[in-house]
């Protein structure tokens, strides 16, 4: 009985140190494998079927939201006094992206234009696309500025155009002709006579050129060769820099396409994409860590020098000519027309803006723009991007439109795109990349707790066995021993006996 026990003991410590050695070998290689899985699951192939239909498709909903800035006080303006306006919307529409003429090159680079459409929630929005806004009109407002330095003559001819077809410095119209274009016929004479003028060939529109087109042609790495390179843009419009800035830096194309970043990120990383609608490369920085429904999320945020001038933050000189900090001159990339972006309500921009004009609050929280990342996978779960579209305008000699308007620069609009990962994506999502890599890191140490433990209680049942059964082998000697002792101690009747000792006393 005690063998078998001492056998059942051993077989326990045997079987506590293959678990003890399992826990540990998972340990050392369960990284390794889900790093492997991960890498697997990232780089763009049309045989994986989650992430390339998530990269082709975009499933996740993109929503954008318009807010636009109505001016109240227009005839003041024209006087010199402080612009005053008032938010209105949001006006919010459905972006939906489709990504087409997708090629994959040998050198582990795909191309591929993407395509965008908008469509109207009413639902969603605070108004409808017939509500009424007043807005500078830079048909004229922004052409007085980009003819200043014209002859006195020609800016007189420029003014007499504007009032032949009836342009006056501000508009009003409705959300959706001022989004998706009206007809003018001054923006007609334009086209047909000095062609490439414009931007648009058809109707004039704040986003005319967003609807039913595309972002340009992108070649980005699939992460075959090189998993740190994947999403990253390799080209765009075949340029792999561009010619809209005054520096090197500033002309580079760094980052992804904006939709999806490398995995394997880490609090010291930054959050690179270049924006064609932007002209330029973005950066953001790590803010803080999170959760969103049980998965773990790094928020990156605009660092305050993104859009500071050359002044403020040298780097930045190459965007310049600058104003004050906090203001994007595009107007390289946007037809010489003096636009400018910042983020909504001048948000972290120079004081000095708001003071300009009447109607800003800005915040973080409404304000700033982010993304919520994945990590592990370079994923984004929760986006939003805000950015703010202004007109610079002032007064200019010979073109009376202008009025005295003081030079200022003038809010229009801001919009916000933002989407988040819900619904069964997430479920799927969250079940492969984080249910599943978290079971396997706690069954290795589940293994490792229970093989210890195992060998432990199994160790301490042998020893216990074997003292026993040391001590059943020596009790028969001892009791042999014992039987005999008293036997001699006893008489034929088992009454024990006593030696006397007899002493001789004799007299003399």
């Amino acid at each position: 009985m005690a063998i078998e026990k001492s056998k059942i003991a051993i077989g326990f410590i045997v079987a506590g140190v293959l678990m003890l050695l399992f826990g540990i070998i998972t340990a050392i290689i369960g990284p390794t494998v889900m790093k492997n899985e991960v890498e697997k699951n990232t780089i763009i192939d049309p045989k994986n079927d989650l992430s390339y239909t998530m990269w082709r498709d975009l499933p996740v909903p993109f929503f954008m939201s318009v807010y636009f800035f109505h001016v109240l006080n227009p005839e003041e303006i024209l006087k010199g006094e402080k612009p005053m306006v008032e938010q209105r919307g949001p006006y919010v529409y459905r972006k939906q992206c489709q990504k087409e003429n997708i090629t994959f090159h040998p050198n582990s680079t795909v191309s591929y234009k993407e395509y965008r459409q908008y469509f109207f929630e009413p639902s969603m929005s605070v108004g409808n696309e017939s509500d009424v806004i007043t807005i500078p009109n830079m048909l004229v407002l922004g052409a007085a500025v980009m003819l200043e330095d014209m002859p006195y003559a020609v800016r007189l001819l420029i003014s007499a155009t504007f009032k032949t077809f009836k342009e006056g410095p501000f508009l009003t119209k409705t959300v959706g002709e001022l989004m998706w274009g009206y007809d003018s016929d001054l923006v007609a004479f334009l086209n047909k006579y000095l062609p490439g003028m414009l931007p648009a060939s058809g109707k004039f529109g704040l986003f005319s050129e967003f609807n039913n087109s595309n972002t340009g042609l992108f070649t980005i790495h699939t992460g075959k060769d090189d998993i740190t390179k994947v999403h990253k843009v390799d080209s765009w419009n075949g340029l792999t820099e561009l010619k809209y800035w005054k520096t090197p830096q500033c002309n580079m194309i760094n980052g992804t396409a904006g939709q999806l970043w490398p995995p394997f990120m880490t609090k010291e990383s930054t959050l690179n994409f270049y924006s064609p609608d932007a002209c330029r490369s973005l950066e953001l920085v790590y803010q803080r860590s999170g959760e969103m429904q049980g998965i773990p999320l790094y928020r990156f945020v605009a660092p305050n020098t993104m859009f500071a001038n050359g002044t403020d933050y040298p780097p930045n000189e190459g965007f310049c000519p600058c104003r004050q900090s906090g203001l994007l001159n595009v107007s390289s990339c946007r037809h010489n027309s003096p636009v400018f972006i910042s983020h909504p309500h001048f948000f972290n921009a120079d004081p000095a803006l708001l003071d300009y004009v009447l109607g800003l609050s800005p915040t973080e929280e409404e304000h700033g723009l982010f993304i919520d990342i994945h990590p592990l996978t370079g994923v984004p779960l929760n986006v939003s991007i805000r950015l703010q579209l202004n007109l610079y305008m002032k007064r200019v000699s010979g073109i009376t439109e202008t009025g005295k308007i003081s030079e200022v620069v003038m809010p229009m609009l801001w919009f916000e795109e933002n989407g988040y990962i819900d619904g069964p994506i997430l479920s799927t999502f969250k079940t492969q990349l984080v249910i599943l890599p978290a079971v396997m890191e706690y069954m290795q140490y589940i293994f490792i707790a229970l093989g210890l433990l195992t060998i432990v209680v199994a160790v301490f049942v042998f020893y216990k066995v074997k003292r026993s059964s040391n001590s059943a082998m020596t009790s028969p000697v001892l009791t042999n021993y014992g039987e005999t002792s008293n036997e001699q101690g006893k008489d034929s009747h088992g009454f024990e006996t006593q030696e006397k000792s007899s002493t001789y006393s004799g007299k003399d």
